[in-house]
């Protein structure tokens, strides 16, 4: 299973191999951000080269994931065959979902915070004269 020609995997393509990702772009966004580690350390560019063995950290949803990479697939294939590719080290439902505020909780918007309106635009231009 391992990639024809090396050892060897681009992180981004092995997070979308494995469907941790839908995209590879998706994958690329969330290497950059700067909340995936390798092995407990920081990693911010999708052509890391992930090998066999190395650990990942990373959020997914309301959850950590730590899973441990057993395998780099040639391709995206069906989701028996991504599960066999990685160990889960620590599965959902044995730990503590991440904190989070409920929208309601965040507090409301005021009213005319967001976009201007047609109308807004217009009482704009009225008054600057145009």
């Amino acid at each position: 299973m391992t990639e024809v020609g090396g050892d060897f995997l681009r992180l981004d393509k092995w997070l979308v191999f494995a469907r941790f990702c839908k995209t590879r772009s998706v994958a690329a966004a969330l290497v950059e951000s700067g909340r995936l580690r390798v092995d407990g350390t920081i990693v911010a560019k999708p052509h890391y080269k992930l090998r066999v063995g190395e650990t990942l950290t990373f959020p997914q949803g309301d959850y950590v994931r730590v899973v441990k990479v057993l395998a780099l697939p040639a391709r995206r294939g069906p989701a028996a065959a991504a599960q066999a590719c990685y160990e889960d080290l620590r599965p959902p439902a044995e730990q503590e979902p991440i904190p989070r505020l409920p929208r309601h909780l965040v507090g409301p918007r005021d009213p005319g915070s967001g976009r201007p309106t047609k109308r807004d635009r217009r009482a704009t231009e009225r008054l600057k004269g145009d």
